[in-house]
């Protein structure tokens, strides 16, 4: 099922009050078309509503750069299942027409996208998926991400195990893209420096049977651990790793979603726990302070990262339909306006590399009290290798 919304009383309060008249919005023409595949059903659902709940808010917040255009968002559940992305994505290519496309959350269901998307009219804006292969191999003029590779978060963590002088490194995954990606980004820096990975583990995905792996790491004594987990995972392996008495012997550091969105339920087990992501609830950036205000008042509750990366999708697409000056029939001109934006982002600004994955910042989090704390820039304007892209 489908659920289409027009956000069409936002921009018109807003138009004329910038001294628009109701013969230039009819003048605009054809509405904008945004087709939103995300999860709205399953594990996954809050992360879909998040992300949708920013790209919404940006839109309503810049109509002004809208030029009268309406703007139409058709809705599809992807319920994070990859077997559903090439039968929707066609269906928003084909049956509506979309200009956009934003989606998906799951790594898997980005692949069906890309597969169907890539090279047409409809621009496709990925906000969170990490595959490594959507901005490298798969990577396509019409293909954007306003989230992160799985290469970014994890790469400037080996620096930071070195520059705390960790030498031997255990690491532990689950074996899926995400966390086989963010293993070996990890690797690559860490023993470019001199490092070693005394251990490399891969569990079956979803598996959070971690005890006899957290034994294992009792026993190896390494001097640190390297780990990506999200949701339900990362609150469990964090917790079997506090409870075999590990917390503040071996130091844990992870990918910023071992801890993101994570914290509460994790407790006091998360506390000195080390993480490089390109967001942080209270970094100190003007955008942010005024965005996080905005969504509460909007929705009633505080943004995550999630939310962060679909209102910067948000502001792309207004920020290239105002510089075209509302008219995006000449889809090159599309493309070719956005690859040169800056993005004024919660996260700090980034713009977009030669493969449309943003560069950006990353950050050393470490958690202080129950919250991610900013200890330093782990890796500044940092662009992803983008293996096998060839635009």
């Amino acid at each position: 099922m489908s659920r289409i919304t027009t956000l069409a009383s936002a921009v018109l309060a807003t138009t004329l009050t910038a001294g628009f008249s109701t013969s230039a919005l009819a003048a605009a023409g054809d509405p904008v078309k945004i087709g939103i595949m995300l999860p709205f059903s399953g594990i996954y659902a809050q992360l879909g509503e998040a992300g949708r709940d920013g790209l919404k808010l940006a839109l309503k917040e810049q109509a002004e750069q809208l030029h009268g255009s309406k703007v139409e968002f058709i809705e599809l559940d992807t319920e994070a299942k990859p077997s559903r992305a090439p039968e929707l994505a066609s269906s928003l290519l084909n049956q509506h027409e979309a200009d956009f496309v934003i989606g998906p959350v799951h790594s898997g269901v980005a692949m069906g996208m890309i597969k169907m998307l890539r090279g047409k009219d409809t621009i496709m804006i990925i906000p969170n998926a990490g595959s490594a292969a959507a901005t490298g191999p798969l990577c396509a003029p019409n293909v954007f991400r306003t989230s992160f590779s799985s290469w970014q978060p994890s790469y400037p963590m080996g620096k930071v195990a070195l520059d705390k002088g960790y030498k031997k490194v255990y690491a532990i995954s689950w074996n899926y893209g995400m966390g086989r990606e963010s293993l070996d980004a990890f690797e690559e820096s860490f023993t470019a420096g001199g490092g070693e990975i005394v251990e490399k583990v891969l569990l079956p995905f979803p598996s959070t049977n971690f005890q006899s792996h957290v034994s294992d790491i009792a026993d190896e004594q390494p001097d640190a651990v390297f780990t990506f987990f999200a949701g339900g995972g990362a609150i469990k392996f964090v917790k079997d790793y506090d409870a075999m008495g590990l917390r503040g012997k071996i130091p844990l550091l992870g990918s910023g979603f071992l801890t993101e969105g994570t914290l509460q339920a994790q407790g006091e087990a998360a506390e000195g726990v080390m993480t490089g992501l390109h967001y942080a609830e209270q970094l100190d950036v003007p955008k942010n302070q005024a965005f996080r205000e905005a969504f509460h008042t909007e929705y009633g509750h505080y943004p995550d990262i999630y939310a962060v990366q679909g209102y910067d999708a948000g502001q792309a697409i207004a920020s290239t339909i105002d510089q075209l000056e509302g008219d995006i029939s000449d889809k090159q001109a599309v493309i070719s306006t956005m690859e040169q934006l800056t993005i004024d982002s919660p996260r700090g600004e980034f713009t977009f590399s030669r493969a449309h994955n943003p560069i950006q910042n990353i950050y050393l989090r470490e958690v202080k009290d129950g919250v991610n704390v900013v200890q330093a820039v782990a890796a500044e304007a940092l662009e992803d290798p983008a293996r096998g892209c060839r635009i």
